[in-house]
């Protein structure tokens, strides 16, 4: 059966709407609603049963956790064993909003919802959409992205519908999500706080927010998908056809390209890019098929319009899909790590030559 698609305005959703949704999620069912992130799939967090119905709809892997989303950060109470004084300090800055901290589980939350891990993913969202109805529902609310399991997040209800919309109840259509990437996933070792993900709030700012109060800056790590956050598999992300990721010096990257165009006229290729370096291929072969993502001093246009460019560029039947690594500051760096996981192959240009 078809999920019901609910018209939600997202700045103030209709409380009967609203409730309607929250029933769903009460009686065990499950909710795609939006976050100002990515649409996510909603069930109740303390409902085993429900938390499984969410991995069978994404046939997504048991070993990858999720994360439990609350309408307050007051909420915290029943769901983690302590909270550590950094933590303390970035939700009371940065919740609500797109920061997920990874805490010891309590024995309320099933361990489901952690892979089996001694540790839970939580955060406070800012949609007014989501706080609503995970305010309604009266319950912690487990929502990973409402997607097929490795596929490119949704960030529209067309987008969620594609992928899942006979696998669960109800989509709140809410319109496209602001940020477009998923939330920063940071953990604890004492008193050092450690990204496990870079996502939508940017790095630098945890790290003055963590300096202000005399706390080491965040450090930055790579890890496999048993270090307690979602997002960590190597391959994440993708678009269902290859996407070649290019890195190396601006120059090179576009000789490259140029040369790979000029070799593939027949070729549907699609493209996605800066508008400067859009500007400079031009113009392009009528077979190929070109998504900007932006002015590369603005990283946040390119997290908002990624992963739809994804599925507009699959949509359109291109065979191959070349991208290249944003610079790495703001949000630069959770759209590099998007890259990244999406990507089939990494090309590195240049610099093979360079260390010659």
């Amino acid at each position: 059966m078809a999920a019901r698609v609910l018209q939600v305005d997202p700045v103030a959703p209709a409380p009967a709407v609203i409730a309607e949704a929250a029933a769903v999620l009460r009686a065990g069912g499950l909710v795609a609603f939006p976050t100002e992130t990515v649409y996510g799939l909603g069930g109740n967090a303390i409902d085993d049963a429900a938390v499984a119905r969410i991995f069978a709809a994404k046939g997504r892997d048991p070993s990858d956790p999720v994360i439990v989303h609350l309408a307050d950060r007051r909420d915290l109470g029943d769901l983690v064993r302590e909270l550590p004084a950094p933590a303390q300090l970035l939700a009371a800055r940065f919740w609500p909003g797109p920061l997920t901290l990874v805490l010891p589980r309590a024995e309320r939350v099933p361990p489901r919802v952690s892979a089996g891990l001694p540790t839970v993913a939580v955060r406070v969202p800012s949609h007014p959409v989501a706080r609503a109805l995970i305010a309604a529902a009266g319950v912690p609310v487990a929502a990973p992205s409402a997607n097929l399991f490795g596929r490119t997040s949704p960030t529209t209800a067309a987008h969620v519908l594609a992928d899942l919309g006979d696998r669960i109840d109800v989509v709140l259509d809410g319109g496209p999500t602001p940020a477009g990437v998923e939330s920063t996933v940071v953990a604890f070792e004492g008193e050092e706080v450690v990204v496990l993900r870079p996502g939508a709030t940017p790095v630098e700012e945890l790290s003055r927010c963590l300096a202000e109060a005399g706390f080491r800056p965040p450090r930055l790590v790579e890890r496999g998908p048993q270090a307690g956050s979602p997002g960590l598999l190597a391959r994440h992300y993708a678009p269902r056809v290859p996407l070649v990721l290019l890195r190396g010096p601006e120059r090179e990257r576009l000789q490259w390209l140029r040369a790979a165009l000029a070799a593939r006229p027949d070729r549907r290729i699609g493209l996605l890019l800066s508008d400067e370096e859009l500007r400079a291929l031009s113009p392009l072969a009528p077979e190929h098929r070109a998504r900007p993502l932006g002015p590369r001093s603005h990283p946040e246009v390119a997290a908002r319009r990624l992963f739809a460019a994804m599925r507009e560029l699959e949509a359109e039947g291109v065979e191959l899909i070349y991208a290249t690594d944003p610079d790495p500051a703001g949000l630069g760096l959770a759209v590099a790590d998007r890259l990244r996981r999406a990507a089939e192959e990494v090309v590195e240009v240049g610099r093979t030559q360079e260390g010659s």
